[in-house]
């Protein structure tokens, strides 16, 4: 059911007209805003117990949290962060993960929609330079800690703000698969202490959620693996990791844990890989 829903919405002209609708800047408001309210902490405890979410290791605020977005964006204890090794590549949240080698011809479908990697990045260029590279997929579902980390040292060598939007709702050969929305997203291209670059991608949802990263993480700017990098708000919300061509020699150990759909049950901290020199 949760596979139609995307196709309905984004590959039909009533889908599209609905989408177009909900995804109306101020319907998003009003629906953030309401996160945002005290009245919104009543979905809570309802949100804990149908997603089965942990608390021992989250920090609740003195008299519980005050909205549900203050619940979503939760922190977990002090002394929880990860303490990387040298040349290890981490894990930049919790999640499911999948990994794609990419070709010239590579398609990603995030949240429903695909994308090529030209698409993805809104960069030539870039996309040239990452061929034959290697991407990582996290998914994030609703039980998921929504926070993330920076996975490897390095420093900042460029960022950039896609904002996501809805094309128009004119009929189109659907066996084509079209793009009729894009989701907003945010990245950073990290060159690392042994000269090798990657980036490192947020994708928001289209409908209410927003990517919050910090200040001070412009170009130039140096990171720390297991650095706090920001948060996602109410939504549906994935990251992408993408390295370049033999960059990374992967935890096999990890990634032999495949699910049934293909994916991997990581944490954020884990140890995905080492970098290549």
């Amino acid at each position: 059911m949760t596979d139609i829903i995307p196709l309905v919405l984004y590959r039909t002209v009533p889908g599209r007209c609905l989408l177009k609708a909900l995804a109306s800047p101020g319907l998003s408001r009003i629906a953030g805003t309401f996160l945002s309210l005290d009245l919104s902490r009543r979905i809570v405890p309802w949100y804990i117990r149908k997603y089965g979410i942990r608390m021992s290791d989250i920090e609740v605020p003195a008299g519980g949290f005050t909205s549900f977005n203050e619940f979503f964006t939760r922190k977990r204890k002090d002394g929880m962060r990860p303490k990387p090794e040298a040349g290890q590549v981490l894990c930049p949240c919790d999640g499911l993960l999948s990994v794609v080698k990419i070709r010239e011809d590579s398609c990603f479908r995030l949240k429903g929609m695909p994308y090529s990697l030209r698409r993805l990045l809104d960069d030539e260029g870039l996309a040239a330079f990452l061929q034959g590279g290697l991407a990582m997929i996290f998914r994030l579902t609703p039980q998921h800690y929504h926070r993330y980390c920076y996975s490897m040292n390095g420093n900042v060598m460029h960022s950039r703000r896609i904002e996501g939007k809805l094309h128009c709702v004119r009929p189109v050969a659907l066996e084509t698969v079209p793009v009729f929305a894009e989701n907003s997203r945010e990245y950073q291209v990290i060159r690392t202490p042994q000269g090798r670059y990657m980036v490192h991608m947020e994708i928001g949802a289209l409908l209410v959620g927003r990517i919050s990263n910090y200040p001070g993480q412009d170009s130039g700017a140096a990171v720390c693996a297991g650095e706090e990098k920001g948060y996602f708000e109410f939504g549906g919300s994935t990251i992408v990791l993408i390295f370049e061509k033999d960059m990374i020699h992967l935890n096999h150990e990890l990634f032999d844990k495949h699910e049934r759909t293909g994916e991997i049950p990581v944490h954020m901290g884990q140890m995905l890989g080492r970098i290549l020199k």
